[in-house]
């Protein structure tokens, strides 16, 4: 869509001036680089890349970082990451300056760990510069939002108008679309179209507070759509969608019916029961994976589970290498398919590889700090 050209702004973060509206600062694997005749990515347990005996299908696996450097952002990528990450919400609240005493905000927003304040920059810069990062201090998160109405009407929601979202958050973004153009009609200002926001209002997201039923006590919900998303026809809306709620597990358990322990490897994707089909057709994408119920939850979050070995590395891999993850948790990428190299080398049976990769596995997800 080209969402690009915006100016730059600076506000500091962990105490160094830090532009908005530009290109981030690209980020690697600490320690991990050499730069003897070009750059490589060293795996420290099986050496350079370029050495490799036994390969992952993939010449360029280990040679990404996990910033896109500049590159702008896939369009279904914003898409899938929202899907994950993002939220489209309407507040109504008390306002005496206002004419009728209350003031309504529509506002799309992204929330990330500062860890990931170099993506969530570059999502910014994507839209064209237009809205505001903010740190919030009791959610400990960086929030990317956009308010404006006008902003909204001109970019985000034509975005995805062009890009659509395919979980139930599809519903919620219909809904907030129906407020927003009642907003820029001046809806709002009324107490005629404020009742059709709270109506509308009361279908969206978690339903309505006690203000608003405080206000409007005869309420008239409108009808929610349910999503059929039949069909994931972008590759990218998945990278996007797993950088958001995908996890690359790796651990040690002790094999069946003996003392020795093994390592595994898991793909997983974690979401509420109503995107169950979604979560079908994802392992129709890919040939591989199962679904798993939480039994301590009934009906409410089913998780796609891949941990076929020979799945991960021949598919999962290979998909992600193509169309990378971004943000920090690539890195956990990086290091899951560390692992499974180690493992196709066979170095997971000796007691060096199996240490290292207790090493790894150590760092990754909630053991990662915002530096490597």
């Amino acid at each position: 869509m080209g969402y690009r050209g915006s100016k730059s702004s600076l506000f500091k973060y962990n105490s160094q001036p830090v532009s908005i509206g530009k290109g981030v600062k690209e980020q690697r694997v600490d320690g991990s680089w050499c730069f003897l005749k070009g750059k490589h990515l060293r795996c420290t347990l099986t050496g350079f890349e370029r050495s490799y005996q036994v390969k992952i299908p993939s010449k360029q696996l280990f040679k990404r970082s996990y910033s896109t450097g500049g590159k702008a952002l896939n369009p279904n990528f914003i898409t899938g990451f929202t899907d994950a990450e993002g939220s489209f919400t309407i507040s109504i609240y008390s306002d005496n300056k206002a004419a009728t005493k209350i003031r309504v905000m529509a506002r799309f927003k992204i929330g990330l760990n500062e860890k990931d304040l170099p993506l969530l920059m570059q999502i910014k810069q994507f839209f064209g510069g237009i809205g505001t990062i903010t740190y919030d201090k009791a959610d400990n998160a960086w929030i990317y939002s956009v308010s404006s109405v006008t902003e909204l009407l001109n970019v985000i929601i034509p975005h995805f108008m062009n890009y659509p979202l395919l979980t139930q958050k599809a519903a919620d973004f219909n809904l907030f679309v129906q407020i927003v153009q009642l907003m820029n009609k001046g809806a709002h200002l009324n107490l005629a179209g404020l009742q059709q926001i709270a109506n509308i209002r009361a279908s969206l997201n978690k339903g309505i507070s006690e203000f608003i039923l405080s206000k409007f006590p005869i309420i008239n919900p409108v009808k929610r759509e349910t999503i059929e998303t039949t069909n994931i026809s972008d590759p990218h809306w998945i990278s996007g969608f797993v950088s958001g709620e995908g996890n690359f597990d790796a651990g040690i358990r002790k094999a069946t019916n003996t003392r020795k322990e093994r390592v595994y490897l898991r793909f997983r994707i974690t979401q509420h029961e109503r995107d169950l089909k979604l979560m079908e057709l994802l392992i129709k994408y890919f040939g591989a994976g199962r679904i798993e119920r939480d039994k301590r939850i009934e009906h409410s979050v089913v998780t796609l589970v891949i941990g076929n070995f020979s799945d991960i590395t021949n598919k999962i891999i290979p998909f992600f290498d193509q169309y990378p993850i971004l943000g920090v948790k690539y890195l956990d990428f990086l290091d899951w398919a560390n692992i499974a190299n180690i493992m196709i080398l066979g170095k997971h049976k000796t007691p060096e590889g199996f240490e290292k990769i207790k090493l790894i596995e150590a760092r990754m997800n909630k053991g990662r700090n915002k530096d490597f």
